[in-house]
This record gives C-alpha cells, sequence and structure tokens, in this order.
C-alpha cells in the first residue's frame, strides 16, 4: 500500500490576507477558488509538487461540528494557537529574508536545532504559525 499526503487544511480568517501571504509572498499557486453556500475555500500548492494542495478555509467551515466547537476553533485562531505548515526549504536563511521582506510577523529566527535540521517560523495574516526547515 502506497499512501501520499493530497490535502491539507488551514483555518484563515480572510481568504484575501491569506492569499498575500500563501500566494504572493509564498510563491504558491492558486488551485482552486471555490465559493459556496456562503462560504469561500481556495486550495493552494507548491509549483514542484502539482499532487500535495494546501486548503485554506473558514475555522468553522467543518458542517459536522456543533455551534460551540466552530466559536472554539475560532477562538483558538484568533489567539494564534494554531499550527499550520512546514515548508522544506534548500536555504533557511535566504527564505527567512524573503518572508521578512513581505512583512509577516516572524516567531524565530534561522537557528540551527538539535534534531538536524536549520529552521524559523512565522505568523501567517490569521495567526497560524508557518514554519520553514532546511536539513542539515
Amino acid at each position: 500500500m502506497e499512501l501520499k499526503v493530497s490535502h491539507c487544511f488551514i483555518a484563515v480568517h480572510d481568504h484575501d490576507e491569506a492569499l498575500a501571504f500563501y500566494r504572493d509572498a509564498l510563491g504558491l499557486e492558486v488551485r482552486n477558488d471555490v465559493k459556496y453556500e456562503g462560504m469561500r475555500w481556495i486550495t493552494v500548492g507548491p509549483k514542484a509538487q502539482p499532487d500535495v494542495n494546501i486548503v485554506l478555509e473558514p475555522p468553522a467551515a467543518n458542517p459536522n461540528v456543533s455551534r460551540q466547537e466552530k466559536k472554539v476553533m475560532s477562538q483558538l485562531l484568533a489567539n494564534g494557537m494554531l499550527r499550520a505548515v512546514i515548508f522544506a526549504t534548500d536555504d533557511c536563511d535566504a527564505t527567512f529574508e524573503h518572508v521578512c521582506r513581505a512583512g509577516a510577523e516572524v516567531l524565530q529566527e534561522p537557528m540551527d536545532q538539535g534534531y538536524g535540521v536549520r529552521d524559523s517560523a512565522f505568523r501567517d495574516p490569521s495567526g497560524n504559525m508557518v514554519r520553514f526547515s532546511q536539513q542539515r
């Protein structure tokens, strides 16, 4: 049996702000922009990985959760408590400088980690932590 990552989901509070970060700052391509029953979700992904899709969706998009659970998700997002994604990069320092120039909030400057990577971290416009990791 062979498994591959197909989709992952990131909660965002404003799709246009999210696009400014994921498309404009990070260079991901937009693959889908769907509006349905009052909701919107956008699929983006790295050009080099056409089979990996990142879905930017509202925190309360899941129709199977209660009103209270939707409220909790929205609060977690507002408080920056949700992790988003870790991107692999071949140059952590150059990626860090590029994302800084785009105006993203820095959480961690590039540093060597004891587990064999050099990485850095930012918050996206919705408060999600986004990391950039380079193998050493």
